[in-house]
């Protein structure tokens, strides 16, 4: 029989196209949800078997049979359309393939809700797997870079201009920090997410008979999801929680792939995505070399920020079942999480091949005549003359040296004559090496962070059987 799949069309997303993550796709795709519908209905019949409500023999059966080869797209989707949900007809083409007695024992007291949210609760937990293991490889490969830039001085900036010295470790080791909360809110909100749902049609369960509870704590085990004594299928805060976690991962790769894009620029130069012929090439300006993945990412995130504003939406559904908020999260939960795979995807292979021009670095820091020096100097000034004065008088210099086009320690010197305090001025005079403050430790303390996430386990049970 044919491969359960969807069979209506979606717009072509170019997108999606140059750059989805195969994975999400795959545990979002049509046949991937159907599965799902399919694993709750087993483990379901299995766990009634377990606590005396059906058959051993009626659950083996509807075992078998409850398997997408069993199934006929065509029929499961113009069902469907017509039922508005899809339970109805899978129900219906399993309990067919059934002989009597089991067939009559199929999705016995439980609600389409209750089958679906079932297997979004298993498609959610297996991305969160996924991305977990994507935000792995991606913080691996961040922290070798933070550690071996961890004393590469650089210009911080601050409002795109150049503030002080720092350097490209500790640049990094801030994004470093970021990954490593996101890894962390996976862990910590799997729990909230990965949960079963077996109720009934009005969240009371009394379809499922006096061992519901029993039931239901089996069917958990039995999916590896965790297990909740009370009915969510109104409550979506779980589900917008995937969402919202889906979002912010790929905003901080965003950060990233921004400030890639800056660094990049013909008139810095400092970093660089990885290069091979013709990546990022012009159809007519042959000298080009487009920061291709970071500008994927910040697309990316772009489009997240726009679904993300649906997600409170989801949590509006009154009393005991959606009217139309439901489907909100149909077609965004999904989206959400190939942004987030993607995005992971792309800012690994930055992060993996990233060019970076040391010396370009230590060029720049006197772009602006070693106006970046301004507060190390006030800083050198201010033990002896006091911060306001010692800022007075290097904000007169910096702005005569910007003035005239000459150097700031040219000038410097110029102004402390005027005022008579050039013995004030340090000798020999500090250096952009010797004001980065803490940003070693701080590379090395992001560094430390992220390798302590590697006992955040996702895939440990309850999820271990998804992660494959």
């Amino acid at each position: 029989m044919t491969p359960v799949v969807h069979t209506g069309r979606s717009p072509f997303s170019l997108l999606t196209h140059l750059a989805g993550d195969q994975e999400q796709l795959e545990i979002f795709s049509g046949r991937s949800s159907v599965e799902g519908w399919l694993a709750a209905e087993r483990a379901l019949a299995w766990a009634q078997a377990e606590h005396g409500v059906i058959s051993d023999s009626d659950a083996d059966a509807i075992a078998r049979v409850a398997v997408v080869d069993t199934i006929d797209p065509e029929v499961l989707w113009k069902t469907a359309r017509n039922v508005g949900y899809p339970i109805l007809g899978l129900v219906r083409e399993v309990a067919a393939a059934l002989p009597p007695g089991p067939d009559g024992r199929v999705h016995y007291g439980a609600t389409t809700q209750d089958i679906m949210d079932t297997g979004l609760a298993l498609q959610m937990a297996r991305s969160m797997v996924a991305l977990d293991r994507r935000l792995s490889l991606l913080g691996d490969a961040l922290a070798e870079q933070v550690a071996e830039h961890a004393r590469t001085v650089m210009a911080a900036r601050t409002h795109a201009q150049q503030a002080v010295p720092t350097t490209f470790g500790a640049t990094l080791g801030a994004l470093l920090a970021q990954f490593t909360r996101q890894r962390e809110r996976l862990a910590q909100a799997a729990p909230r997410i990965a949960v079963i749902s077996l109720f009934g049609a009005g969240g009371t369960a009394a379809a499922l008979g006096p061992h519901s509870a029993e039931v239901r704590a089996s069917m958990a085990r039995r999916l590896g999801l965790f297990h909740t004594d009370v009915p969510w299928h109104v409550d979506r805060d779980g589900v917008a929680e995937f969402g919202w976690l889906c979002t912010t991962i790929t905003a901080t790769c965003a950060r990233l792939a921004r400030n890639v894009v800056d660094l990049s620029r013909t008139e810095i130069g400092e970093v660089f995505e990885p290069f091979e012929s013709h990546r990022g090439a012009s159809s007519t300006m042959p000298q080009k070399v487009n920061p291709i993945s970071s500008e994927i990412v910040i697309g990316l995130t772009g489009t997240a920020g726009a679904l993300a504003s649906s997600l409170a939406r989801l949590q509006e559904a009154g009393h005991e079942r959606a009217a139309g908020e439901w489907q909100i999260e149909w077609q965004v939960v999904p989206q959400l999480a190939v942004l987030a795979g993607t995005a992971l995807s792309e800012t690994l292979l930055v992060v993996q091949g990233m060019r970076v021009d040391a010396e370009r670095m230590r060029v720049n820091l006197e772009q602006d005549g070693g106006l970046v020096m301004a507060e190390a100097q006030m800083i050198s000034l201010a033990g002896a003359m006091g911060r306001e004065h010692a800022h007075d008088l290097v904000y007169e210099a910096s702005a005569r040296a910007r003035r005239t086009g000459r150097t700031l320690a040219e000038v410097l010197a110029e102004v402390a004559d005027e005022q008579g305090r050039r013995e004030l001025l340090p000798d020999p005079p500090v250096t952009a090496d010797d004001y980065v403050g803490e940003a070693g430790r701080i590379a090395d303390a992001a560094v430390r962070g992220w390798s302590a996430t590697t006992a955040l386990d996702l895939a440990a049970a309850p999820l271990s059987e998804l992660a494959s």
